[in-house]
Parts: structure tokens; C-alpha cells; sequence
């Protein structure tokens, strides 16, 4: 982080701006908006800076700058066209450890102009650090249509209600949970229509008659691991989670996403390495629930694929807790599209098995003679330690030892690797490749078509976050 975001009150605090034309201009009308006590100082000044003295506190002081003029000021702004005074400015208010920013000359300044969305009282502000000023001008320009105009009324009317609010809850996570629930009410709608009054009165109702906050699980599946493939739900639900209980499958920069001051436990599970066993997973969830929190119970995939996510969704319902499912892309779906391996094509796989290498101990064996047969795609999930039985059990069962197979390591992220090469060869490829979890093994023919059809990593990627910032220079 090359600078650290404030947002500093400016109300009648000395700020200095050094130029007269259209540049200081610019600055001036902001610092102005913001309540400033401004002062410029340039040997001239333009007409509208000349015309603002008649309708705003503003002092204009012909002179040439010079060092002594920035002592007492709180921010100085240097926006004139020399270069020589504008270092001038810059040396003379670090001198003085004032804030300093030379307008264009961004390795100048102690702090830099982000660019703004106004909806005043909140304000967003975006800023590439003084990079790319028209990509954060873009940035800007999306998030204007996206926040919509009322934001700023709603924020004066729950900002009424602040004190009475941390009166009635006296536990900040209980005071979140009543605000969470006033922004998904009608509240917001009256403050839309322009019905102030209302909402006023709904706000209050809601704030005397607010019950004890109930519990409840979201059961969310983050897919296989890139965080541009998050649901809209899934995403909405981990902003709102008091707790996130999550995996090891669950990749960083999805969990980067949940909210931030969210409780993280970790109950992950590795292969031979179990830190916290599923039944008191379970007992986590009842009992935070039961503890009146909203808690986001997140797993890598879908929840309900290999997941693990009916075995605690039944527990929740035994206990009558209450809770969401909001499925995933399951790893055989991402894996083998990011793989460009589709699972089902016309000429090779007309069916497809998701099949598990890691069974619960005890359990029923796989039925090797259904899973052997030909023209259809195995996905095997958590098959990487138990490579050599699959080969085998598939071709002693009649699956060809040249059907193609394709091994799939961290599929979707940014260090996806895939290794091709056939049944035969299985075992021996995931040892000479030091495949590590998470893998998705592919068996069958439509595997021979990753070397056709590879485009993740392979050439450029357009991403969808980006997409309103096209032709952007």
C-alpha cells in the first residue's frame, strides 16, 4: 500500500493552495466544498479565482512564493506550471512536515487526490496510487451508476439514530445484526421514494420492537478456488457473517472477501490430517448459531458435492437451527472448463461419474465395473494418494490402459497445472509431476482435448471485473 486512505476533516482548517490558474482553480472549488480556510498565493490570479473572493471566504495573495508562507498551514497544495517553484513548495512544507501535494508530480507528494463518488455523507474515494489517474477516473465513472443517489439521505437518517442504537445494544455485533436488518427493510424503499418521515418512524418502531437476534448458517460453496467465481449470494452472505468457518480448499483470495472483522475459524481437513473432526464441525455451527450469530459455514466447491455439506445441514436441522444453501461450481465443472476439457462431447463421453478416491472409512467400494466402462468421463475427487489402486481397478476391470487421462492441480487459480497422458501412465504421472491437492483426476477420452482446446494461462484473459474499463489508455 503506497498510501494509506484518511478522510480529513477540513472544516475552517488553513490550507494553502500556490498558483492562479485553472489547475489551482480546480483544487480551490474542492477544498472549498469541503470547508476549508483557503488562501492562494501566485503573482496572478484568473478571473473565476479573482470572482470567488465575492462569494467565498477565500484570500488571494499576490506575491511570489517563498518558503515562510507555508508555516502555520494544515495541507499545501502546489499547483503552478513552473517546475522549479512547485520543488520549491514540495522542499519548503516537508520541511515544516506539513501534508504537500504537487498537482502531476506524484513521487512529490505526501498525499494524493483520489478520485470521488459524492453522496455525501458517505463518500467513496479510488485512487491508483497516482499511476493510472483515468483508470481510477473509470473506476469512479462504474461506481457512480452503481450507488444510487439516496445512499446519502438513508446515511443522515440511520446517523440520527446512532446513540439511541448503541444505547438500546450495548454488543457491537448486536448492534451490526439490527443495522443489517433496518438496510434490508423498507426502511431503505421510504427513504428512496422521498418519504423521510416514514422511514423515520419504521426506524424507530423497528428499534423499540427489535427481538433477540437469531442464529443461522449459510452453507456456501466457493467453487474450486478463482474469486471471480463466487455467486452474487455467495458473496453477499460472507459480507454479512459474524463468523466464517472454513477449509483449507477455500482459496486466499476468496477469503480475502469475507468480511473484515469477522471471526475465521479454520476446521480444515488434509488427507491423513484431520485438525478438527466433522462431528464437532458440526457441534461449531449449532453452538454459534445458538449463540444468536449469523455464521458462514464455507467450503472449497459445492457444499453438497464431496463436501460434506448434508452430513452438517442435517445436524442444523435436528437442532432447528436455521440455514441457507447456496451451492458452487463444483471442482469438476471449473477444473475441466478451466482445463479446456469438456466432460460430456458427442464423439467420446456421452455420460459422466463424479467419483471419490476418499471414502469414509468402512464405506461401500466403488462399483469398478460401472466406472470402467467406455464413452464416459470419470472426475475422481481426492484420487491423488490413491492413484495406483484407481489404474489398477479400472483396468482390471476392462477400462483401456490408453484411455486418456488428464490431472488437474489447483484448477482455476492462478497457478493451475495440467499434466495429460493415459491410464496406464496415472500413478506414474502424479509422482514425477509431485501432483499436490487439490487435484481432480480426469479419465476418459475427452481428456486427449486439452492440447486443442487450453486457454486459461495461455493467452490473454479478460477479466470480468474489468470489463467497464475497456478501451481505457
Amino acid at each position: 500500500m503506497q498510501y494509506f486512505p484518511i478522510f480529513t476533516k477540513l472544516d475552517n482548517k488553513p490550507v494553502l493552495i500556490v498558483g492562479g490558474g485553472e489547475v489551482a482553480l480546480r483544487k480551490a472549488t474542492a477544498m472549498l466544498k469541503a470547508g476549508a480556510k483557503l488562501t492562494l498565493i501566485a503573482p496572478a490570479f484568473c478571473t473565476q479565482l479573482e470572482n470567488l473572493t465575492q462569494t467565498q471566504d477565500v484570500t488571494l495573495v499576490r506575491a511570489e512564493f517563498s518558503a515562510e508562507q507555508v508555516k502555520g498551514f494544515m495541507l499545501v497544495i502546489a499547483a503552478t506550471d513552473s517546475e522549479t517553484v512547485n520543488a520549491q513548495v514540495q522542499a519548503a512544507a516537508d520541511e515544516q512536515h506539513i501534508f504537500v501535494n504537487v498537482v502531476d508530480d506524484q513521487p512529490k507528494c505526501s498525499f494524493i487526490f483520489p478520485s470521488i463518488v459524492d453522496r455525501s455523507p458517505v463518500t467513496i474515494a479510488i485512487s491508483s496510487a497516482g499511476t493510472a489517474p483515468v483508470l481510477a477516473r473509470r473506476l469512479r465513472e462504474k461506481l457512480e451508476t452503481l450507488i444510487p443517489q439516496h445512499i446519502g439521505p438513508l446515511a443522515n437518517l440511520v446517523g440520527r439514530f446512532r446513540d439511541q442504537v448503541k444505547q438500546r445494544f450495548t454488543h457491537f455485533a448486536d448492534r451490526r445484526q439490527f443495522w443489517e436488518r433496518v438496510f434490508d427493510s423498507n426502511v431503505v424503499s421510504q427513504v428512496q421514494k422521498g418519504n423521510e418521515d416514514q422511514a423515520f418512524t419504521q426506524l424507530q418502531q423497528m428499534l423499540n420492537d427489535t427481538p433477540a437476534p437469531k442464529g443461522e448458517v449459510y452453507v456456501i460453496g466457493a467453487g474450486p478456488g478463482d474469486p471471480e467465481l463466487l455467486t452474487l449470494k455467495a458473496l453477499q452472505l460472507m459480507q454479512q457473517a459474524d463468523v466464517v468457518v472454513y477449509d483449507y480448499l477455500v482459496s486466499d483470495e476468496i477469503m480475502e472477501l469475507v468480511r473484515r472483522d469477522a471471526d475465521l475459524i479454520c476446521v480444515g481437513k488434509r488427507a491423513g490430517d484431520h485438525s478438527v473432526p466433522q462431528e464437532r464441525t458440526n457441534e461449531i455451527l449449532v453452538e454459534l448459531a445458538q449463540q444468536g450469530k449469523k455464521v458462514c459455514r464455507i467450503k472449497g466447491g459445492d457444499p453438497f458435492i464431496y463436501g460434506r455439506g448434508g452430513e452438517e445441514v442435517q445436524v442444523l436441522a435436528e437442532q432447528g437451527v436455521s440455514y441457507q444453501i447456496v451451492p458452487g461450481i463444483t471442482a469438476a465443472a471449473g477444473c475441466s472448463a478451466y482445463a479446456g476439457i469438456p466432460l460430456t462431447h458427442r464423439d467420446h463421453a456421452q455420460s459422466i461419474q463424479f467419483v471419490t478416491g476418499h471414502c469414509k472409512k468402512d464405506g461401500q467400494e466403488l462399483d469398478w465395473q460401472s466406472l470402467a466402462k467406455p464413452n464416459q468421463t470419470l472426475a475422481i475427487y481426492m484420487g491423488v494418494m490413491k492413484s495406483p489402486d484407481i489404474k489398477a481397478q479400472l483396468i482390471d476391470h476392462g477400462r483401456c490402459p490408453t484411455t486418456p487421462v488428464a490431472i488437474v492441480e489447483n484448477g482455476t487459480r492462478k497457478e493451475q497445472r495440467v499434466v495429460t497422458g493415459t491410464l496406464a501412465q496415472l500413478d506414474e504421472l502424479v509422482t514425477l509431476h509431485n501432483i499436490q491437492s487439490p487435484a481432480l483426476l480426469i479419465v476418459g477420452e475427452v481428456a486427449s482435448l486439452h492440447q486443442q482446446l487450453a486457454w486459461f494461462g495461455s493467452t490473454a484473459q479478460t477479466s470480468s471485473l474489468a470489463q467497464p474499463l475497456t478501451d481505457v489508455a
